[in-house]
């Protein structure tokens, strides 16, 4: 059940765009079609769904005071590196994570998706600093995840929390092209407005008892 409760609140409750409001640069930016937003979205989800893990991993057994007692174990020593906190470098070991993950990412869809690769230019490298795929590590750590597979529920779940987010606004974005919308509004005012609104609509699952 931990694992369904993790996944839902991730998706839903804790999402990223509308609860934390991160990722909103390509958020609004790629969210002009459905078929660009969903590729963005998936890759997104991928990345996050890949370095969550790998960073909670990293967290564990390296960064974390106390991760290290391993090496201890593994050498013989006594309390040589129990004592040990790097914790300090979470933040540029998790970058550096994400960034070769993204790169991983941009590597195959121009290899098997010239045309979306295309259609994304900048916005895909763009994904190693999207505060979505940062976020979800930060999280992670400060929510302490049990085990591996909580913190590999939390990753996916986040990722299609923010890809639901980014396809759902696309698909209203290309229905209200052929409405009557006040000239000041158009564009990204409009964006504006029909966010705040998905956001209201998203908070109504906060009553959901997990």
């Amino acid at each position: 059940m931990d694992y369904i409760n993790i996944f839902i609140k991730s998706i839903f409750i804790d999402n990223m765009v509308f609860a934390y409001f991160f990722g909103m640069c390509s958020y609004l930016a790629v969210s002009k079609t459905v078929n660009t937003s969903l590729g963005l979205g998936l890759a997104v989800t991928f990345v996050l769904g890949i370095t969550v893990p790998v960073n909670y991993l990293l967290n564990q057994y390296v960064l974390s005071e106390g991760a290290l007692a391993w090496l201890d174990t593994l050498f013989g020593l006594e309390n040589q590196f129990a004592t040990y906190d790097l914790s300090f470098l979470s933040f540029i070991m998790f970058i550096a994570v994400i960034a070769s993950m993204v790169q991983l990412v941009e590597m195959i869809v121009e290899k098997f998706a010239p045309a979306l690769y295309s259609q994304l230019g900048i916005f895909l490298p763009l994904i190693a600093v999207n505060c979505a795929i940062l976020g979800g590590s930060l999280f992670m750590q400060e929510r302490d995840y049990a085990n591996l597979g909580e913190a590999t529920v939390f990753g996916l779940g986040s990722g299609i929390g923010w890809l639901l987010a980014i396809v759902g606004i696309a698909a209203i974005r290309e229905k209200i092209q052929y409405s009557d919308i006040p000239a000041p509004l158009r564009g990204l005012g409009i964006t504006f407005i029909v966010t705040g609104l998905m956001g209201v609509a998203f908070m109504s699952f906060m009553g959901i008892q997990l």
